[in-house]
């Protein structure tokens, strides 16, 4: 018999990738930033805050897809169906496509909701806020990556601390938009309720829903 070893280093890949990505980030679109300045970075000199959203909202869900593809329990069968050239979707090409679908027609959602109630000026703090926050969040998600893949660890235990860290950073990313002495939130009480639970909890739930 014939053992094959598995091979992580696609993982080595992502990870690497990522990294290489934020200190472009930093070094181009952020002129020559570093980490510190970034996090401490004001709305009046904020700059390319579009490209540096897409860039860090990128990231995330493929550090999110690492963790969470390894969990997964099925795809569905009408996605592992297609064939593309012979080829078909893992499950972390299926989670990592779910991810990046969810984040778009969230975003969208979002720029919706901030139009229709009148808060667009509130947008762009919501947008320099968030890229910070999944900014620090990605790095934690890089972290937990490489301690899944390369340190024997107890797939059951560590699936409950993945999930207790998700949990923990959904609360306090919530708490941090609507405690910020920044206006990120809509001005009226309701407008805040309303996008908390959503465009905040429901999206996550039927993202839960849908992955497991």
């Amino acid at each position: 018999m014939i053992r094959i070893a598995e091979h992580n280093d696609w993982v080595v890949y992502c990870i690497l990738g990522s990294i290489f990505v934020y200190i472009i980030l930093l070094s181009v679109f952020q002129r020559d930033a570093n980490v510190k300045d970034f996090l401490m970075q004001k709305m009046e000199d904020s700059s390319n805050l579009t490209p540096t959203w897409i860039i860090v909202s990128f990231v995330r869900c493929l550090m999110v897809a690492l963790l969470l593809s390894q969990f997964v329990p099925v795809i569905p069968k009408v996605i592992s169906d297609i064939h593309i050239f012979g080829w078909e979707l893992n499950k972390f090409g299926f989670t990592l496509i779910t991810l990046l679908i969810f984040d778009f027609l969230r975003n969208i959602l979002t720029f919706l909701f901030y139009s229709s109630v009148g808060s667009n000026k509130n947008l762009k703090s919501l947008t320099l806020i968030a890229s910070k926050f999944f900014f620090l969040e990605s790095i934690a998600f890089i972290i937990l990556s490489f301690i899944l893949y390369y340190y024997p660890v107890d797939l059951v235990q560590y699936f409950y601390i993945i999930i207790f860290l998700f949990m923990g950073s959904f609360i306090l990313k919530n708490l941090v938009y609507i405690f910020h002495n920044q206006p990120i939130l809509p001005e009226k009480w309701y407008y805040k309720f309303l996008y908390i639970c959503t465009l905040q909890i429901v999206p996550v739930l039927v993202l839960w829903k849908f992955l497991f």
